[in-house]
């Protein structure tokens, strides 16, 4: 039965999002906010992967699916925002089952068999940028807003990959006073960076699509 409904779940065109189980290989589970285009798109969508911060919890990413989500959708994109199985966010053994989800939506006919977008915010940045740098070549970028970074040898597989990277120059957590030491770990692996320091922001706020989008139109996507 269980195969059934995951059979079910790959093939359905989804036109609003709801939170919805995965079986993933060896039988582990995830539940993700997610959306696809509906059955009218002219082309599979690509797909982002929206990680919210905290412990990234049902609550955290719901929240994030509508602060966030909702506009990539509205541009035609398939987005997950995925809820961490144990509350602590998505690096270490959660980085590989959100590989896991990812391998499993692009088996949707609606959904590209391509590089996927990582977007994440406080923790959820930090973990995407973990994820990035373990397989770059299966990602078309991440959406840091905000991240931080503190090691190169983590990421120095990033040469040449695209982030962009935003920090609230007002953060309450003091993240916008390790915007220069941040933006000197990635550009000194030789990152494709786009950072900026928004001023008067706080730990989070809303995308300025018309500063992403360009960004956006210059990754390669299929």
């Amino acid at each position: 039965m269980a195969r059934l409904l995951i059979a079910f779940l790959l093939l359905m065109p989804l036109s609003a999002y709801a939170q919805t189980e995965f079986e993933l290989p060896g039988g582990n589970e995830i539940r993700a906010y997610f959306n696809a285009p509906d059955s009218g798109a002219s082309a599979p969508a690509p797909l982002v992967i929206i990680m919210g911060g905290g412990s990234g919890d049902a609550r955290i990413a719901s929240n994030t699916y509508r602060s966030h989500g909702e506009a990539f959708a509205d541009r035609g994109w398939a987005v997950a925002a995925p809820v961490s199985p144990n509350g602590q966010s998505f690096w270490g053994d959660n980085a590989e089952t959100v590989r896991q989800l990812i391998a499993l939506l692009k088996q949707r006919n609606d959904i590209a068999d391509g590089p996927v977008l990582l977007m994440g915010i406080s923790n959820g940045g930090i973990s995407s940028l973990e994820i990035a740098s373990n397989h770059p070549g299966d990602y078309l970028g991440v959406i840091a807003v905000p991240a931080l970074a503190s090691s190169r040898s983590q990421l120095r597989a990033l040469q040449n990959f695209p982030v962009y990277l935003r920090i609230g120059s007002e953060d309450r957590l003091g993240w916008g006073n390790r915007f220069d030491a941040t933006v000197d770990v990635l550009e000194g692996v030789g990152v494709r960076l786009d950072a900026k320091l928004l001023l008067g922001r706080g730990h989070t706020f809303p995308l300025d699509w018309d500063d992403l989008e360009p960004w956006l139109q210059s990754l390669q996507i299929d």
